[in-house]
């Protein structure tokens, strides 16, 4: 699971912590401060499909490190320490592939913003965990805050592996409960190489336990076509800025 760019500003966390890139799909359209991280972790992101009647059920131990690096700029460092699939019968683990991406994302005063987010997703992984090749992600992230406590977001997303090109469509909304707690509902149009297309509907919730920590649990459920039928998350998200 990528993360909700269109949860709401929780709390007074806001003025030091721009946001995580977790949970839901997209990123938060804002970067670190120079040399502040976040470390973003999946305990784990659990996915399961079903394709030319094979179950397959994978679940990932996905690690993102932010660092910012001043200006409208972020690195992003993303490993799989440890990953398992099993397809059918078959059983496998160990660790996933790594990634490398560079954001940009400028400031802006007032309820609109936006980021662009360009990545590589390296084949270091273990057989059969990793990808046949490299993948080129590049994301975009439109957000606008209708008030103190609702938000939407769009996100279009592109990921490139030698000839062939998955793309995402999101759409998101989040909701402030109360200064602390968030919930938010989204759904995604994808196109699958090879597979065709399918969409998928869900909604989860992010606590902010502190104002350096967070907890996320979502739930996505396949609504047609060529989408995962299930993708779940539980993770947590923590700060580590001045």
């Amino acid at each position: 699971m990528a993360a909700a760019g269109w949860l709401v500003a929780i709390g007074g966390a806001r003025a030091d912590n721009p946001g995580y890139d977790r949970p839901g799909i997209g990123f938060t359209p804002a970067v670190l401060g120079a040399g502040q991280v976040t470390w973003e972790q999946g305990l784990p992101d659990w996915s399961l499909d079903r394709v030319d009647g094979v179950t397959s059920r994978q679940a990932n131990i996905d690690t993102l490190l932010r660092v910012g690096l001043g200006g409208p700029l972020e690195l992003q460092l993303g490993i799989v320490p440890y990953a398992r699939l099993r397809s059918g019968d078959q059983s496998n683990d160990g660790h996933g592939d790594s990634s490398l991406g560079l954001k940009f994302a400028p400031s802006a005063e007032g309820p609109f913003t936006w980021g662009l987010l360009a990545s590589v997703e390296f084949t270091d992984g273990s057989p059969p965990l990793r990808a046949d090749r490299r993948q080129y992600l590049l994301g975009t992230q439109f957000n606008l805050q209708l008030d103190a406590r609702n938000a939407l977001g769009l996100y279009l997303e592109d990921v490139r592996a030698g000839r062939t090109n998955r793309t995402t469509i999101a759409l998101g909304e989040s909701f402030a409960l109360r200064p602390d707690l968030n919930v938010y509902t989204e759904a995604a149009w994808l196109r699958v190489p090879g597979r065709g297309s399918g969409g998928l509907a869900g909604a989860g919730i992010a606590w902010q336990a502190t104002p350096r920590v967070q907890w996320d649990v979502g739930l996505d459920r396949r609504l047609a076509g060529a989408a995962p039928r299930w993708l779940a998350n539980l993770g947590v998200s923590v700060y580590f800025g001045r």
